[in-house]
């Protein structure tokens, strides 16, 4: 993309913009919206074109099987409903940058003008959005209770036998036969949920409805930083409760050894591709607050070598530890025999890069993802288990982490 070609407009209500532009991206297909708020990035991507160039926005996603081909001894055998693609990314035609009450629009001169540009941001501002629908969806657990407790157990015996130390285990609800308007749905649940890493992403017949906290990596320059998320504890019902709840998270044992196993993971994924000595935690089991929780999150920055791309990130670093656990490749072993369903785009990653090469990725978690040919909808939650984790809690924190999407679901 041609970065000299752009449009900067002022506008007067941000929410309506964004609620009006999201719902144009669905029909034309190709456009691409980015909102910087923060310095966090809340991302929307159409990703239907497979064209790509080398000096340009890039928009995309990488599935959690992808692993396979980084790591050739690993396979992904378990059931697939979804079906996204492994890895894809392409070259927009249009990206909307939002800032504060400023937009940019980069366009390519061979396909727009600065009127022609200029005339389709009116009709943007005239789209009307359709009423939300009140369809409650009727969810079904891809394992039993029962069944999910014994598999828990059967983990932690790996554990005690000194397979792995931490393992992320996931399980899937899903709905057949069902017909949503992914776009309304996302923007139910961007309501509910919001956070800094949603995204919204449809790559042919696939949706995903992404209410993402955590953030996988970021580059700026030279410098890159990753942010894993391992402790959770729900919201309180009065502020007294909750800095009870922050308090109870912030010192629980088992939540700060998740956390720090998966720091010592990271800051060696990262010293693969980093200047040596570079690597550094700058925030360690930091709490942060959400709509629905209270996370603990930790911030590993290194500076990286010349000429290192994302490619050569995506080997060193992905998937990201807080999806897999340690040692990563067994835990990864682990994880595809003991799930039943194929995490496709779950635990992978949606981010875009910019005209000089900087990034920034998320991890996708707490997201629906939804295969409108074959009308599957699905959502997988999960956590870390250890020696000291009890698999009764180890399920209370999953229908805790589903809590946002079940009620968007069922409301």
């Amino acid at each position: 993309m041609n970065t000299n070609n752009y449009l900067k407009l002022k506008i007067d209500n941000k929410e309506q913009f964004q609620q009006k532009i999201l719902y144009y991206f669905i029909a034309v297909k190709n456009l691409v919206f980015i909102n910087k708020n923060n310095d966090e990035a809340n991302l929307v991507a159409i990703a239907n074109s497979s064209k790509q160039k080398e000096n340009g926005w890039q928009f995309g996603f990488v599935s959690y099987d992808y692993k396979n081909h980084i790591e050739p001894q690993l396979s992904s055998n378990n059931l697939d409903s979804i079906q996204f693609a492994e890895k894809h990314f392409f070259s927009p035609d249009l990206v909307f940058e939002i800032a504060k009450n400023e937009v940019t629009i980069h366009y390519e001169t061979s396909l727009y003008c600065e009127n022609k540009v200029a005339e389709l941001f009116v009709e943007i501002g005239k789209v009307e959005l359709d009423a939300e629908s009140n369809q409650s969806i009727k969810i079904t657990p891809r394992l039993s209770k029962e069944a999910y407790l014994e598999k828990v157990t059967a983990l932690q015996q790996h554990i005690q036998l000194g397979d792995i130390y931490e393992i992320n285990f996931c399980q899937e609800f899903y709905a057949e036969n069902i017909e949503i308007n992914p776009i309304i749905l996302y923007r139910k649940l961007n309501k509910k949920s919001p956070t800094p890493f949603s995204c919204f992403l449809k790559h042919n017949d696939n949706y995903l409805l992404c209410a993402s906290p955590e953030r996988f990596v970021k580059k700026i320059g030279d410098k890159i930083i990753s942010q894993p998320i391992k402790g959770t504890i729900k919201r309180g019902g009065t502020e007294a409760e909750d800095e009870a709840l922050k308090e109870q998270l912030k010192n629980d044992p088992k939540e700060l050894s998740e956390n720090v196993m998966i720091v010592d993971l990271v800051r060696n994924d990262l010293s693969k591709i980093a200047e040596k000595g570079s690597v550094n935690v700058d925030e360690l089991c930091e709490i942060y607050t959400f709509p629905q929780v209270h996370q603990m999150i930790s911030t590993v920055s290194a500076k990286i070598e010349n000429g290192i791309r994302l490619d050569d990130i995506l080997n060193a670093t992905f998937p990201m530890g807080s999806m897999t656990g340690a040692p990563k490749v067994r835990a990864m072993e682990l994880i595809e025999e003991y799930e039943t369903t194929k995490r496709g785009l779950y635990s992978g990653t949606v981010g875009y890069i910019d005209v000089n090469g900087d990034f920034d990725f998320n991890v996708v978690i707490r997201s629906i993802t939804y295969n409108q040919k074959n009308n599957y909808l699905s959502y997988m939650v999960g956590g870390a288990i250890t020696a000291l984790s009890d698999p009764e809690k180890e399920y209370e924190e999953c229908l805790l982490k589903a809590k946002a999407m079940v009620e968007v679901l069922t409301e």
